[in-house]
């Protein structure tokens, strides 16, 4: 602090003659002060002071704020505070009981990784909702049966550990959230009881870690080829019969679907879905993809757009919805992953995989070569 002008912690210069609205010494005696400016409206708070030298100090505020000379002050020598002195910011705040959960004082809005665990949580907490800096939060071992759409919002979330809680389904808005689609790189969700993914889940397209296990996933999102950053997938334990045709796309360094009730593939028993001749709302749909036309809300209904999203390609590279061939085939999961936990105890890293097919000219192709190579 100097005679005219007075500093806060981050170096800021505030004018103290005639700027000094209140003085808050109610803590005085415990080392504890606030001086209240009037331009511009600040609160700089004094603590862990020595009682008798802020009180000194204060006397010296107040007739600086009067205007007497500096040389009248009773200023004594200032001494700079030892780092060990001065607090700093806190980043990290770990919770692991219910006992040790703030109940009325607020997180620091400084925190970058918070973990609030086995602190038996019904919901996500609306303070955690106003950490701004938040870049890992880990909130696993609670009860939390439902995520607010208010936690896409949190700009810098990298890592989101949800393990070990109650939760049914995963938000479609929060899927939809701009700064998480950007920042997401890390999602635990395993030990839950999922039974499915959103279709706009595959738009988190930061995903570099995704974790499923002990769910009870009926499939994957027929769109998870678009997790193109994606390196690590874990989906053990679930209720998989097969995966989804886009998980070709994948390029994974690790993968683990273990323990999962994958049916036999049998190409030779197709589900056949074809509309003989194919209705004009398929043609167009065909046309619009295979051609690559642009769409959206703003030119088709939204129906529509959602029906063009979940179209299925065809081995032809052809696009089909509503009428197609599907049968199941077996993929060797080193296709898509440098590292394949085993299937099964048997040994196997193979697993079913859907195949479509827009018309029966394709699927007798195939069917020809499968003949053939067997």
């Amino acid at each position: 602090l100097m005679v005219c002008t007075a500093r806060d912690r981050a170096g800021a210069r505030y004018k103290v003659q005639r700027n000094v609205e209140r003085l808050f010494t109610r803590f005085v005696e415990q080392g504890k002060a606030t001086v209240r400016l009037r331009e511009p409206a600040v609160d700089l708070r004094l603590s862990k002071a020595n009682a008798s030298d802020l009180k000194a100090f204060l006397s010296a505020l107040r007739l600086a704020h009067q205007g007497t000379d500096a040389a009248a002050l009773p200023l004594s020598t200032l001494v700079p505070a030892k780092n060990s002195e001065v607090e700093k910011p806190k980043t990290k705040m770990l919770i692991t009981s219910r006992r040790d959960y703030p109940l009325t004082k607020s997180f620091p809005c400084s925190l970058e990784h918070l973990q609030t665990s086995y602190c038996k949580l019904a919901r996500v907490d609306t303070r955690v909702l106003c950490l701004r800096k938040l870049r890992k939060l880990d909130l696993s071992h609670n009860h939390i049966g439902q995520l607010p759409a208010a936690l896409g919002d949190l700009p810098c979330l990298q890592e989101l550990d949800l393990r070990d809680n109650h939760l049914e389904s995963f938000s479609a808005a929060l899927c939809r959230c701009p700064g998480l689609q950007r920042s997401l790189q890390c999602l635990d969700l395993s030990q839950n009881r999922l039974r499915a993914l959103p279709l706009e889940f595959c738009e988190l397209r930061a995903l570099l870690s995704l974790r499923l296990d002990d769910n009870e996933l009926l499939r994957l999102p027929c769109r998870v080829g678009r997790l193109g950053r994606l390196r690590v997938l874990s989906a053990a334990r679930n209720k998989l019969p097969f995966l989804p045709s886009d998980f070709r796309r994948l390029s994974l360094e690790n993968l683990d679907l273990f323990g999962n009730p994958f049916e036999q593939p049998n190409p030779l028993v197709p589900n056949i879905q074809l509309k003989i001749p194919l209705t004009l709302s398929e043609c167009a749909a065909r046309a619009i993809i295979n051609h690559r036309i642009p769409y959206g809300c703003h030119l088709l209904p939204s129906h529509l757009c959602e029906d063009l999203g979940v179209a299925k390609t065809c081995q032809c590279g052809s696009a089909c919805l509503s009428s197609f061939i599907q049968i199941t085939v077996t993929m060797n999961l080193h296709h898509v992953a440098h590292t394949v936990v085993l299937v099964d105890n048997m040994g196997g890293t193979d697993a079913p995989i859907l195949c479509y097919f827009c018309s029966l000219h394709c699927y007798s192709q195939f069917l020809d070569r499968h003949l053939q190579s067997n």
